[in-house]
């Protein structure tokens, strides 16, 4: 049965690679409708796409699907983040009904006020080591890989539930687990900078919803490991849903300001290998 939610935030969907799970995103979009869906970045792998692209018959409808949503009505935004980041030179324009913007603010029915951002801004290594940022997708990559063979395994001898051999391997990793802190302090940090309520975000694949001195930090998580979402609720409540598990994670409601649109740019020339992919992208959705 479809639920009617107000808003849907996605990160992380790496389509074009092989570990995207575009299957269970396109179950997960025919049960949630929404007024709002924003795409908050790393949705498009051009990293994993310029050493090869893994672009599946599920991965077309996915994108078919989100401008068939838009031609309908659906308001949706695109937050590029580091793996598209050539969409950034695409900031402030509308594709298919999608707009493309460098950050959002939302205002929740609640009143309650949300910065959305990919965060890869607050990614130190991202930033300024960007082949140990490579190499460390790399090796992601390759545990999720693995990972696709266990669950294989797991089904053949019928064990229940879904375990995730990149998300142990994070919580285990002391560096892993403080990457995530100093992220999360970080995000926070900025969002009470900008006198917000909350901040939803992506980046680092670590689903979670959580409060620190009265700022709600939501992140999104990914599409190829645990595929989680967050959604606002019509009254403003947001849930963070694993479409893995049975039992979402659901905060307390919670207040009302307007929406401020985000900043204007100029749009800036456009890549020729971003050019190919939303040409390809435009002739797969007439089709």
């Amino acid at each position: 049965m479809t639920r009617r939610v107000r808003a849907i935030f996605l990160s992380d969907i790496h389509l074009g690679t092989r570990g995207c799970q575009a299957e269970r995103l396109l179950d997960f979009l025919r049960d949630h409708e929404a007024e709002y869906l924003f795409l908050v970045g790393d949705i498009i792998d051009f990293w994993v796409m310029n050493r090869g692209i893994q672009w599946s018959a599920a991965q077309n409808t996915v994108v078919q699907k989100l401008l068939r949503r838009a031609r309908h009505g659906e308001k949706i935004f695109l937050i590029p983040g580091n793996h598209d980041e050539a969409l950034r030179e695409y900031l402030d324009m509308n594709f298919g009904g999608i707009q493309v913007v460098g950050e959002y603010i939302h205002a929740a029915a609640d009143g309650r006020r949300y910065l959305l951002i990919h965060g890869d801004e607050f990614d130190q290594v991202t930033r300024h080591h960007r082949w140990v940022a490579m190499l460390g997708d790399i090796a992601y990559n390759g545990l999720v890989r693995i990972n696709a063979w266990l669950s294989w395994l797991r089904r053949r001898f019928n064990r229940p539930g879904y375990w995730s051999l990149a998300g142990y391997a994070k919580r285990k990793v002391k560096t892993a687990v403080s990457f995530i802190f100093d992220f999360e302090d970080s995000v926070i940090r900025a969002a009470r900078e900008r006198g917000v309520d909350g901040v939803i975000c992506g980046h680092i694949h670590s689903a979670t919803i959580r409060e620190a001195n009265g700022i709600t930090y939501l992140n999104c998580g990914d599409w190829v490991d645990s595929c989680t979402a967050i959604v606002e609720h019509l009254d403003g409540r947001m849930e963070l849903i694993h479409y893995h598990a049975a039992a979402p994670q659901h905060l307390p409601q919670a207040v009302i300001a307007p929406s401020r649109e985000p900043p204007s740019r100029s749009p800036r020339p456009r890549p020729r290998e971003v050019e190919s992919a939303i040409a390809a992208v435009a002739d797969s959705a007439i089709r």
